[in-house]
């Protein structure tokens, strides 16, 4: 079974996935990174590949893809790193990368490698539906990966019913039509698109994403979804705490815990 299924069937509630970018701070940290925030208790992880432009993403996200690429980290770097992760850890892993290096890469050499090193799931932001049903969605298949499609306030509830009724996984709720980036706390209308999409008692999971950079955020996250995946947030502890193990136990300390 896909972990990400394992993951959703076992625990319905408060999950908690965390992205960060592959090749930051340093190239070699991917594996340290993954093990860390498994050891500490996170349910799912998203491994970013670096890009040169990253339309989805915020300030931080940005200049930790940036730092990536100067630092070396490729597709074909990062596949390489994960080799042994399935020895050390055993949750979801799910790559999250825009359309034009997987393209360079390869499509199905792509999905071959995520299926050898284990990945459990696929996001691609700047992915078209059409493609993903034509091209994509039968590659999911034949590899065992999830696509995992985006939906933000601005999605049409018929567009959420094609996305629901075609892809697996889980549905990734964009908190906001901008970019990542922390909020303090979500506004009415935020929390109104939140309970619609929950009234509409979608077939896959939710996970709520960009914007939970507090216990605030997070809680409303897990009151209006089944979980809440944190980035922006991660990446700048990445950045300013001297080891990976500093940055993951204050994320843990002042997010998760209070």
């Amino acid at each position: 079974m896909n972990r990400i299924d394992k993951l959703f069937q076992t625990k319905k509630r408060e999950i908690v996935s965390v992205y960060f970018t592959a090749g930051y701070p340093k190239l070699d940290d991917t594996e340290a990174i993954i093990r860390e925030l498994a050891g500490q208790g996170v349910d799912m992880v998203e491994v970013g590949i670096p890009f040169s432009d990253p339309m989805a993403d915020g300030p931080v996200i940005q200049q930790s893809s940036t730092a990536a690429l100067q630092n070396g980290m490729t597709l074909g770097c990062l596949f390489a790193q994960l080799d042994n992760i399935r020895q050390r850890v055993d949750i979801p892993l799910v790559m999250m990368g825009y359309l034009n290096p997987i393209m360079q890469y390869g499509i199905e050499e792509f999905c071959r490698d995520c299926r050898r090193v284990e990945i459990d799931g696929v996001i691609i932001p700047d992915l078209p539906f059409a493609d993903y049903m034509r091209e994509y969605m039968p590659l999911g298949r034949k590899y065992g990966l999830h696509f995992i499609m985006l939906i933000t306030p601005e999605t049409s509830q018929e567009r959420i019913r094609l996305i629901d009724e075609n892809t697996s996984g889980f549905v990734y709720m964009v908190s906001t039509a901008s970019t990542t980036g922390a909020k303090d706390s979500f506004g009415e209308q935020t929390l109104d698109y939140f309970r619609r999409i929950d009234a509409m008692n979608l077939r896959n999971p939710r996970l709520v994403g960009f914007g939970i950079s507090n216990r605030k955020t997070l809680l409303a996250a897990f009151e209006n979804a089944n979980g809440a995946i944190i980035g922006s947030r991660f990446i700048r502890l990445l950045g300013s705490e001297p080891t990976v193990a500093m940055a993951v136990n204050k994320l843990m300390g002042n997010l998760l815990e209070g």
